[in-house]
């Protein structure tokens, strides 16, 4: 199951050639992945007041097109992994049809003391029926 949210590329996110600043897809990659949870029937901050957190394990990203100022790009989010304490998101940016980037997410699911934990059962439900 695809979640897509929209972002508007901000003048601030370019760099003088114009284009996107490649750290800024990890940003939208984040937008993408907490709006997906919201849709889900929870935020991340609930998450946090119920002790866990997803730290980022491992972060990649492959650039096929430049995005710019203004464009109007979509996000797809998708649950890969739902696995004891871990999960892996991916996601595509693209603009219209065209795909500008694509990337991957490891988390780590750990209390406030970076414990290692398992996710609430309710969280992990509603992830896991995204994946079909």
């Amino acid at each position: 199951m695809k979640f897509t949210t929209s972002v508007r590329v901000r003048y601030a996110e370019t760099d003088q050639m114009g284009v996107v600043y490649h750290g800024n897809y990890f940003s939208w990659f984040e937008v993408g992945r907490v709006e997906m949870l919201r849709s889900l029937g929870f935020s991340y901050a609930e998450l946090e007041s119920e002790g866990c957190v997803l730290p980022v394990l491992e972060a990649r990203c492959r650039y096929r097109r430049p995005a710019r100022y203004d464009d109007l790009l979509g996000v797809e989010t998708v649950v890969e992994t739902v696995r004891g304490s871990v999960l892996v998101f991916s996601y595509a940016v693209w603009k219209e049809a065209v795909l500008l980037a694509e990337g991957e997410t490891k988390h780590l699911v750990v209390d406030r003391t970076m414990r290692r934990t398992r996710l609430p059962e309710r969280y992990q439900a509603a992830l896991l029926r995204t994946l079909g």
